[in-house]
């Protein structure tokens, strides 16, 4: 099996299977709502923060395959990881699109390496890992961290 076939099964793995997929009850986490005008990719992303990690991440939304699986990948990634260290993978996952290299302990993240041979279909992948950034900045506004 080539590895675009085996990336490309990753992705419609988190795609039809989507990990952490629903939401908090109101007021147990921070909250963002993002969408991508450019296609209509829309998401509310939810993360329990406690202590200054995140204790739990869940999303709902709707879009294509590679916005939906990058929003899974992401939510199971950063649980248990301290603010910083999910803003972290949030800088990797941009250098991942601009065609760099970076490691993920979180190994599906990679499936989506072949993304950026396609600069339209980039935004469709950050858009997760943009509402990651604001919700940390929104756990650390609210002295979270």
């Amino acid at each position: 099996m080539q590895l675009d076939d085996l990336y490309r099964r990753v992705i419609m793995d988190h795609y039809k299977n989507p990990r952490n997929r629903g939401q908090f009850g109101e007021g147990e986490s921070v909250a963002i709502d993002l969408n991508n005008p450019t296609c209509g990719d829309r998401i509310t992303l939810q993360m329990k923060v406690k202590d200054g990690k995140v204790e739990a991440a869940k999303f709902v939304g709707e879009g294509c395959s590679i916005s939906m699986s990058s929003a899974s990948m992401m939510t199971d990634a950063v649980k248990g990881k301290t603010l910083d260290e999910a803003l972290q993978m949030a800088e990797n996952f941009s250098g991942l699109m601009k065609g760099e290299h970076p490691e993920f302990e979180y190994e599906d993240i990679e499936a989506l390496s072949g993304v950026s041979k396609f600069p339209a279909r980039i935004k469709c992948a950050t858009l997760a890992w943009n509402a990651l950034r604001k919700g940390i900045d929104q756990a650390k506004g609210q002295g979270e961290a």
